[in-house]
């Protein structure tokens, strides 16, 4: 019986040995209840640093420094009423650093139930949480950039379903995320591209042909509401092991494209106007030759019919200067008299005459603005204003209806380059019409285009108002709906060296020229020159002419006594009439000066390249005109 005992305890014992064996390459120890540590495994003290001698008979929360996620009597007590506790905290490598483990507690009990000790495994996951907090500092950084980068962006899959969607991708397509994410971004893409999406993406995975991935286009997208608008869109994609991921990059290019489209528009209006101010000059010097050899050729006839044929052609030679007129104030070379007028004061004062010519069936409504201040403009240029877009305002409203004249101050600010930041008086004229599709807001104010029928319009209305505000330094802004009436504003600069007294015209009606006093006329053109030369002397002056710059300053150059220079402005031969007025007052400082041409920069004029005290007299010009122009002169 001893016998057997033995061989019992023999085996136990190989056993015992073999599980210590064994319990020596798992990263756990035994402690007691009070802590004490009683088995210190190899693998335990490889994690660390402690020895088994330095470790056995020490607590394990003073040798290890533990850090318990809660009150160790907490945990205690959990682990004794429920037999074990699992949980992750903080220990102490024998060199200092800490490690973070989870750790599983088992408690062994007597037979009694008392507990004799505790076996707790460890894991060291400090690795582990380091890379989770990296991954998770990623993520925060990366939805930190979605959350706030000014660009939508967009996550799908290789199905087209949304894996993510940013704060600005909310603001900019109306959805909340929530609403988004798990759906196909069909979704936010207007017809026809919108069922034709998934075949896009199936044939780019099949053939991996790529039309916008890496590449980015401008495209069109929806909104919510419906709303349809152009974006920039760049596309990313990435291949994990689970599958593909695209990001979208999308950028809103309303405005830019508004923006460029604006410019484009001001690049055209601004090269027709070269063009038709252009064709204006020349158009002037032929009306010149025109108007005054009929006006020369009045004075010879007798007969009646002859006086009648003649003066119908005048007539015609006159509406053709105010053709000409409209065409140098659509491309802003129309020399324009500045005056400071109250521009409320001018509305009123025209309502009656706007009420005659627009008719019983239009209802006029006034709405003037508080402390508009004096502007200097050219007012005769403000009133053809007002009447052509009134005109226009009855036109567009066949049944009738309310044309409303608003004035009042405002701050404008502007950075596509149409109009200079700064305060000005808005005349804006409205009406309850028809209003105007796309296609017509973006040509109305071409010269020559318009809308209504033959010998309706000449289509030069909304150019003149367009050149004359642009030349006054200002604006004109034109917003117009189909059935919702159109609003067109001109805003006109206000200068606080603009706002002084207006001159008062001297009284020359006594004046008269003096017979005699030499006058040397300046212009390429012969024909122009013949006409002009030939008035002078029906005025009673004597004549001299030159045919350019150089060739004037020759005659200046000379004995023949020359009291007053009447010079074209643009000639052949490199010189200017400004030029020649400036050298010729610095030969002959008494000369007085006269300026004329059909087409010029009034730029030149406004910037001080026209001399003090020179006169200015605008192709086509009459006898009278002339004579006025010369009387002031020679006073």
């Amino acid at each position: 019986m001893n016998r057997d005992i033995e061989i019992r305890l023999e085996i136990a014992s190989e056993k015992l040995r073999e599980y210590a064996h064994a319990l020596d390459y798992v990263p756990a120890f035994v402690r007691a209840p009070d802590g004490t540590i009683l088995i210190w495994t190899s693998a335990i003290a490889a994690v660390f640093g402690w020895s088994e001698a330095e470790a056995v008979g020490r607590k394990f929360y003073e040798l290890l420094r533990t850090v318990f996620p809660a009150p160790l009597e907490t945990i205690e007590a959990e682990l004794f009423a429920v037999g074990e506790w699992k949980g992750e905290m903080v220990h102490r490598h024998r060199d200092g650093r800490r490690i973070t483990v989870e750790s599983q507690w088992a408690v062994h009990r007597d037979p009694q139930g008392k507990p004799v000790s505790i076996l707790q495994f460890v894991r060291d996951v400090t690795e582990a949480k380091r890379a989770q907090s990296m991954i998770e500092e990623r993520e925060a950084r990366l939805r930190s950039v979605l959350d706030t980068a000014p660009d939508a962006i967009i996550t799908i899959d290789g199905q087209g379903i949304v894996q993510s969607f940013s704060h600005a991708a909310e603001r900019l397509f109306g959805y909340a995320a929530g609403e988004v994410i798990g759906r196909n971004i069909n979704l936010l893409m207007p017809s026809p591209h919108a069922e034709a999406h998934d075949g896009y993406l199936e044939r780019y995975l099949r053939t991996g042909e790529k039309r916008i991935i890496g590449i980015g286009r401008t495209v069109q997208a929806r909104r919510r509401d419906g709303g349809i608008f152009p974006i920039e869109l760049a596309v990313g994609e990435v291949v994990l092991p689970e599958g593909r991921v695209f990001t979208g990059f999308i950028r809103d290019i309303s405005a830019r494209q508004s923006m460029e489209e604006e410019l484009r528009q001001a690049h055209k209006m601004e090269a027709v106007g070269q063009l038709t101010g252009g064709v204006a000059h020349d158009f002037n010097n032929l009306l010149t030759v025109i108007s005054g050899n009929l006006e020369l050729l009045e004075r010879r006839l007798v007969d009646d019919d002859d006086r009648d044929i003649l003066r119908e052609a005048q007539e015609a030679a006159d509406l053709g200067a105010q053709l000409a007129s409209r065409l140098l104030a659509f491309g802003r070379r129309q020399p324009l008299n500045p005056k400071p007028i109250d521009l409320n004061a001018m509305v009123v004062s025209m309502v009656d005459l706007l009420r005659r010519t627009l008719g019983e069936t239009v209802r006029i409504s006034t709405r003037l603005g508080e402390a508009v201040p004096v502007i200097m403009v050219d007012p005769g240029q403000v009133e053809n204003a007002l009447l052509n877009l009134s005109i226009n305002a009855r036109d567009a409203m066949p049944d009738g209806g309310t044309v409303t004249i608003e004035t009042g101050l405002v701050t404008a600010s502007d950075e596509t380059g149409e109009i200079v930041p700064g305060t000005y008086v808005k005349l804006t004229v409205s009406d309850t019409g028809v209003g105007m599709p796309p296609e017509v807001r973006q040509r109305a104010f071409e010269p020559f285009f318009t809308t209504k029928g033959p010998g309706a319009g000449s289509g030069l209305g909304l150019s003149m108002v367009y050149g004359f505000a642009k030349q006054s330094g200002g604006h004109v802004d034109l917003h117009s709906q189909p059935g919702k009436g159109t609003a067109i504003g001109i805003y006109l600069p206000v200068r606080e060296e603009d706002l002084v007294a207006a001159d008062v015209p001297g009284d020359a009606a006594g004046a008269t020229a003096e017979r005699g006093r030499a006058v040397l006329v300046v212009e390429d053109d012969p024909r122009v020159r013949r006409v002009a030369v030939r008035r002078l002397h029906a005025l009673g002056y004597r004549v001299l002419e030159a045919d350019s710059g150089p060739a004037a300053l020759t005659v200046l150059g000379g004995d023949q006594p020359v009291d007053i220079l009447f010079s074209d402005v643009v000639m052949a031969g490199g010189m200017s009439g400004f030029a020649l007025a400036t050298r010729a007052l610095e030969a002959r400082p008494d000369l007085q000066v006269v300026l004329t041409s059909g087409y010029t920069d009034p730029a030149m004029i406004r910037e001080g390249q026209m001399p003090a005290g020179a006169r200015w007299l605008a192709k086509p010009y009459t006898l009278q005109d002339l004579e006025e122009v010369l009387r002031p002169v020679v006073c």
